[in-house]
C-alpha cells in the first residue's frame, strides 16, 4: 500500500493551511489501527485537503491512495474514506457554474472537474463494496454509485438485488436513498425509480423501509406520491414507536401511558470526541441514543424538502409529531417547525400552539428547541403566549443567560415573550436591568414591549448614569440607549446627554449614534441638549453631523439651521452617508422640498439602497409620487430584501390603484406561498418578522391605509 507516495512532490503543493508536506501523513493515518489516529487523519483531510470542500492539487494527488484504502479489507473504518471520496468526486459544474467562473476561479474548477473525473474513473471499485463485510462501507457505496457512477443503468439493479437481501437497517435505508440520487441524477430514469419506490411504500413493508421510500418519492417524484401521505406517514411513525418505550407522561394531547428511556450504557465513560470529525459524528450519535429509529428524523426531512410548497400537509404532519407520546418524535416536530415557518408562509395557529405546550416538557432539549422556536417567531407566537408567561414565571434562573468569552443574553422565553410586546415579561427584563451586567438584548426586548416597558424607564436611566466612559462603554451603555429609545424617555436626557459629551475614543463613534439616535427619539424633551448638537453639526460632511442634524430636528425643530447640513450629506463620499441624509431630508418633508433636483439625481447611482432612500425622500419632500415608484419597483424586482422598506413607502403613499404597477406587484407578494427572504442553506433571526411585515405593508397598501394622500 501507498506504494509511489513518496515520489510526489508533496511540498510542491499546498493545502487550506499551506504546504501539502503532511498530506502522507494523513493518509498512513487513515490506515491506522488506533482509532484516534485514524479519526484525526480523516478529520485533517477534511480540514485541511477537502476545506469546505475544496480541491486543490494536493486533493488530486490523494485519490489514487485513498481508492487503495477503500478496497483493502485490513483498513477499518473504511465506510468515511468512501463518503470522502464522494465528496471529492461529487461536485458538479453545470453550464451555469461555468458561466459564473472568473480568472481567479478557473484553476478551482478545473480541479474540481479532474476531481471528479478521475473519482468517476475508478467508482468501479463501489460495485464490489456493496456487498462488504463492514456495515459502514455497505451504507456509504450506494450513495457513492450513485453520485459518482456514470451509467446507471448498472447501478439500479443493483440497488435492488441488494436491497432484497441486505438485512441491516441503515444499509437497506441507503440504497432506497441511492435510488432518489440516482433519480435527481438521470430524470429519464425518474419514472422508473418512482415505480419502484411506490411499491416500497405498500404495507407489505416494513414501516422504516416505507418512510424512506416516501421521503424518496417526495425528493424526486412528490407527484407519485399517495393522495393520503399525511395519513400514511402518520401511520407509520405510530408503527415505528409502538416498539419503543419513549417518551413521558406530560399534559397537553399526548397520552398518559409513556415511559423514559434508559441511558445507554456506559454513556459517562465515553470521552468528548476532539476532532470536528469526532464531533460532528459525536452529535448524531448522542441524538440517537435511546431511540429505536433514530435516523426517523432523517427521513422526515427529506419527505419535508420533497414536499417543498405544500404547505397544509406539512402542517398537518407536524401537528400530529407534536402529539406523538415520543418526545424524540416531538423534538423532531419542533425543529422541522421551524423551518416550515421560516421559509413558507400559510395558517400555523394550532402548530404554534402545540410548540408552546412543548415548554412544559420534563426533557430539556424539547423545552428548550421549543422556546427557540418562538422566540423566531415574534407575532406568529401569540397561540403560545400564556405557555411562555407560564415558563417565564416558572423559571427565573433562565432569565438571562451566561455565555462564555461574550455578555450576557435574555432568556429564549423571555425574548420571545417581550417579542409579542406581552407586559409579563416585564419583571423579568427589571431583573435583567438589576444585574452586575445587563444583558446586551435587553433593550431590544424593550423596543418590542413598547409601552408596557414604560415602568423600566427609570431603571434604565439610573443604570446609564453609572455607566463608566471608559473602552468598555459602549457594551454597557448601548442595551440602556436602545432601551430608552423605543420608551422615548426624555427625563433621561440628561444622561444620554452625559454619555454623548464624554464618549471615549474605542466605539465612540457607534456610542454618539446611538445617544444621537435617543436624544431625536425624545423629541422636544431633550431641548437641554441643543446646544450640544448645535455644536456637532458645525462638521458638515460626517455621519456625526448628519446623526446630530436629524436629532436637532426632532428636538428643535430648526429646518434652516439642519438643511444645509443634510445637504452637504448627500455629496459625502460614503453612500451609506448620503443614504442617512437622504433618510433624514425626508424627515423633514415639504420644508425640504429646495433638495428634490438633488435628490432626483441620485435616482440613478449604482447603489440600490441609495436609489431608493432617495426615491422615498424625493417623493417625501415633493409629494409626487409619479417619479418616485417607478424606481421602488424596479429596486422591488432587483433585490428582495428591499421590499419591506418599499413595500412602506407605498403604503404610505397611496400609489398602489387598482390598475397600477404598484398594486400588481403587492398582489403578486401577497399571493405567493414563500416567503421573500427565504434563503437555502441560511436563515436570519429576523426572517419571519420581517415578512410578515412585509405581508402587512402590502395589504394596507392594497386597502389604501395611507398617511398621505397621492399627488402627480
Amino acid at each position: 500500500m501507498f506504494a509511489g507516495i513518496d515520489e510526489v512532490d508533496w511540498a510542491s503543493m499546498e493545502h487550506a493551511y499551506g504546504p501539502a508536506d503532511d498530506v502522507p501523513g494523513l493518509l498512513q493515518g487513515l490506515a491506522s489501527a488506533d482509532p484516534a489516529e485514524r479519526e484525526g487523519a480523516l478529520d485533517g483531510m477534511y480540514g485541511a485537503v477537502h476545506h469546505q470542500g475544496d480541491v486543490y492539487a494536493c486533493t488530486l494527488a490523494c485519490i489514487p491512495f485513498l481508492f487503495e484504502l477503500v478496497v483493502d479489507p485490513a483498513v477499518p473504518d473504511r465506510g468515511g474514506i468512501v463518503e470522502l471520496l464522494t465528496s471529492i468526486g461529487g461536485i458538479d459544474l453545470d453550464e451555469d457554474d461555468e458561466d459564473e467562473i472568473d480568472e481567479d476561479e478557473i484553476e478551482g474548477a478545473a480541479n474540481y472537474a479532474m476531481a471528479a473525473a478521475a473519482v468517476t474513473a475508478g467508482a468501479g471499485v463501489f460495485f464490489a463494496l456493496m456487498a462488504d463485510d463492514d456495515p459502514g462501507v455497505r451504507v456509504s457505496a450506494p450513495l457513492a454509485l450513485a453520485t459518482l457512477h456514470g451509467n446507471p443503468a448498472l447501478v439500479l439493479p443493483l440497488l435492488r438485488e441488494r436491497l432484497a437481501v441486505e438485512r441491516d437497517e441503515e444499509v437497506r435505508l441507503a440504497l432506497v436513498e441511492a435510488a432518489g440520487r440516482v433519480a435527481l441524477r438521470h430524470r429519464p430514469l425518474t419514472d422508473q425509480i418512482a415505480d419502484w419506490l411506490s411499491r416500497l411504500a405498500a404495507e407489505a413493508y416494513p414501516p422504516g423501509l416505507r418512510l424512506a421510500a416516501l421521503a424518496q418519492l417526495a425528493r424526486c417524484a412528490p407527484q407519485a406520491l399517495p393522495g393520503d401521505v399525511v395519513q400514511v406517514v402518520a401511520g407509520l411513525l405510530r408503527q415505528l414507536r409502538s416498539s419503543s418505550a419513549a417518551g413521558d407522561p406530560e399534559p397537553g394531547c399526548r397520552p398518559a401511558e409513556a415511559h423514559s428511556e434508559p441511558e445507554p450504557a456506559g454513556a459517562e465513560e465515553r470521552a468528548a470526541p476532539v476532532t470536528l470529525v469526532g464531533q460532528l459524528r459525536a452529535m448524531p450519535a448522542e441524538e440517537g441514543a435511546g431511540r429505536t429509529a433514530p435516523w426517523t428524523a432523517d427521513l422526515l426531512r427529506t419527505l419535508h424538502v420533497g414536499l417543498d410548497d405544500r404547505v397544509a400537509e406539512r402542517t398537518a404532519l407536524l401537528t400530529d409529531q407534536l402529539c406523538s407520546p415520543d418526545r424524540w418524535q416531538r423534538i423532531d416536530a419542533v425543529r422541522m417547525s421551524s423551518g416550515l415557518i421560516r421559509a413558507w408562509r400559510g395558517s400555523y395557529a394550532e402548530l404554534v400552539r402545540l410548540v408552546g405546550e412543548q415548554l412544559g416538557a420534563a426533557e430539556p432539549r424539547l423545552a428548550e428547541a421549543a422556546s427557540h422556536v418562538l422566540e423566531e417567531l415574534f407575532g406568529l407566537a401569540a397561540p403560545a403566549a400564556d405557555a411562555l408567561a407560564a415558563r417565564v414565571a416558572a423559571d427565573p434562573g433562565a432569565w438571562v443567560k451566561e455565555w462564555a468569552g461574550g455578555p450576557p443574553g435574555l432568556g429564549s422565553p423571555v425574548k420571545a415573550l417581550s417579542r409579542l410586546g406581552d407586559a409579563r415579561a416585564v419583571p423579568a427584563l427589571a431583573a435583567a436591568l438589576e444585574r452586575p451586567e445587563v444583558p446586551h438584548d435587553v433593550g431590544f426586548a424593550i423596543g418590542y414591549l413598547g409601552p408596557a416597558a414604560r415602568p423600566l424607564a427609570g431603571a434604565l436611566r439610573r443604570r446609564l448614569g453609572e455607566v463608566g466612559l471608559d473602552e468598555g462603554a459602549y457594551d454597557r451603555a448601548s442595551p440602556l440607549l436602545a432601551g430608552l429609545t423605543a420608551l422615548r424617555a426624555g427625563e433621561a436626557a440628561p444622561e444620554v446627554l452625559r454619555v454623548l459629551r464624554g464618549a471615549p475614543e474605542y466605539r465612540g463613534e457607534w456610542l454618539r449614534t446611538a445617544a444621537l439616535r435617543a436624544l431625536g427619539s425624545f423629541g422636544p424633551a431633550a431641548s437641554c441638549a441643543v446646544p450640544e448638537l448645535r455644536a456637532l453639526i458645525r462638521r458638515p460632511g460626517t455621519s456625526a453631523a448628519t446623526e446630530a442634524a436629524e436629532a436637532l430636528w426632532a428636538v428643535d425643530g430648526d429646518a434652516a439651521a439642519v438643511l444645509p447640513v443634510l445637504i452637504e450629506g448627500l455629496q459625502a463620499d460614503h453612500a451609506h452617508e448620503r443614504r442617512a441624509a437622504a433618510s433624514a431630508l425626508g424627515r423633514l418633508g415639504p420644508l425640504a422640498e429646495v433638495t428634490a433636483p438633488r435628490l432626483r439625481a441620485l435616482l440613478g447611482h449604482e447603489e440600490l439602497w441609495l436609489r431608493v432612500d432617495a426615491a422615498i425622500a424625493l417623493w417625501e419632500v415633493s409629494g409626487r409620487a409619479r417619479e418616485s415608484v417607478p424606481v421602488l419597483l424596479a429596486a422591488w424586482e432587483q433585490n428582495r430584501h428591499v421590499r419591506v422598506r418599499v413595500a412602506g413607502c407605498l403604503a404610505r403613499m397611496g400609489a398602489a390603484d387598482a390598475g397600477s404597477d404598484a398594486a400588481h406587484v403587492l398582489r403578486a407578494e401577497l399571493a405567493s406561498v414563500r416567503r421573500h427572504n427565504a434563503m437555502d442553506g441560511g436563515y436570519g433571526s429576523h426572517d419571519t418578522y420581517e415578512d410578515e411585515k412585509l405581508l402587512a405593508l402590502c395589504r394596507r397598501a392594497l386597502m389604501g391605509n395611507t398617511g398621505k394622500g397621492p399627488t402627480t
